[in-house]
């Protein structure tokens, strides 16, 4: 299977969210995870109220059961929104995200590309990251 095929895999299980959608669901308490790199995030902006975590160690810090976690991660049922730089790893990262328990993980159809387009906030930071 090829990369093409992982991602559609991954894709078919996740109720993605447009930009507008995405913003809504972080009004009414879902969590929004950013796991651009540090140069990305430089070059795009940092959104507002956003997580950072690293896309190497993102089950750990959302997993409510694991030690490492962030202490927004308070349970299974946490809506979580991830943002990449054009919506490709994101989708990968909510999928297995859902594998590991939180089957509300989803992301931004198009990140922050089409986060930007929509005319969504972005800023200079600083950004919240999670180490």
């Amino acid at each position: 299977m090829g990369a093409a095929e992982v991602l559609a895999t991954a894709r078919a299980g996740l109720q993605r969210l447009t930009p507008h959608e995405a913003a809504a669901a972080v009004a009414a308490g879902a969590l929004l995870v950013d796991t651009r790199t540090p140069v990305h995030r430089a070059e795009q902006g940092e959104l507002p109220g956003a997580l950072v975590i690293d896309r190497t160690v993102l089950e750990w810090r959302l997993d409510p059961a694991c030690p490492h976690r962030v202490p927004e991660a308070t349970g299974y049922d946490v809506q979580v929104v991830l943002v990449c730089r054009h919506g490709y790893s994101s989708s990968l990262a909510a999928a297995s995200l859902q594998a590991v328990g939180l089957h509300r993980a989803t992301d931004v159809v198009g990140g922050v590309e089409a986060w930007k387009a929509a005319g969504l906030p972005v800023d200079d930071g600083p950004a919240d990251v999670r180490p």
